[in-house]
């Protein structure tokens, strides 16, 4: 089963394909990323490796972190994160990862933290319709009635209200890949991705249905 990766959000702009057709893109470039430690059934219960990004020098790091990276050379990385294998017998400790595992065409899975807006009414947050503007309406963007009436007398849980919108974590199941680089470790994918500039995301193969 093949593993993913971690990257960063370039940015957005358009390309031309064969035809002439114009896509909207996102460039992804991807860092230094090394499996950090491989998880069996028989000693986690559940098959998957751990992948190390985001480099930092290592005497930056505390000890425990120090520890845990030892075992794969002198290099310090700040984050980790899991991607679940069939086989963890096809990865060894410290192997290098970057986008040659990924083919143009290719489905992936993108998450990411949704860029934040801010607190925000309903008519924003949830696409509520407004109130009438005119003949003497104080209802312009209020909420409306929000409870129950005297029965049950309280406000139900999840009931959608004004608060704070995006800032979420948020997961694109089957985003294509048009273009890859191995030489710059860059992906190019069709559309829009989670969160702004510079937003760490989590690529990985889109699951098989």
């Amino acid at each position: 089963m093949q593993v993913g990766l971690f990257a960063k959000k370039v940015g957005m702009t358009q390309i031309f394909d064969e035809s002439g057709t114009i896509f909207p893109v996102t460039i992804l470039k991807a860092g230094i990323c090394k499996i950090s430690q491989i998880k069996s059934t028989t000693t986690d219960g559940y098959n998957a490796v751990q992948v190390a990004y985001e480099e930092k020098k290592i005497d930056k790091l505390n000890k425990s972190v120090r520890g845990h990276l030892k075992k794969i050379g002198d290099q310090g990385f700040n984050s980790f994160g899991e991607f679940r294998v069939g086989n963890p017998d096809d990865f060894k400790l410290g192997q290098a990862l970057n986008v040659g595992t990924f083919t143009k065409g290719q489905k992936i899975r993108v998450t990411g933290k949704s860029i934040g807006k801010g607190f925000a009414g309903n008519q924003k947050r949830h696409n509520f319709s407004r109130g009438p503007m005119t003949h003497g309406s104080k209802n312009h963007r209020l909420p409306g009635s929000i409870g129950a009436g005297s029965t049950p007398g309280r406000v139900y849980p999840g009931k959608k209200m004004a608060g704070r919108m995006g800032g979420q974590k948020v997961t694109l199941k089957n985003t294509e890949i048009l273009y890859v680089n191995t030489e710059e470790n860059i992906l190019v994918v069709k559309g829009s991705v989670p969160g702004k500039k510079n937003t760490l995301l989590k690529i990985q193969p889109a699951k098989v249905t």
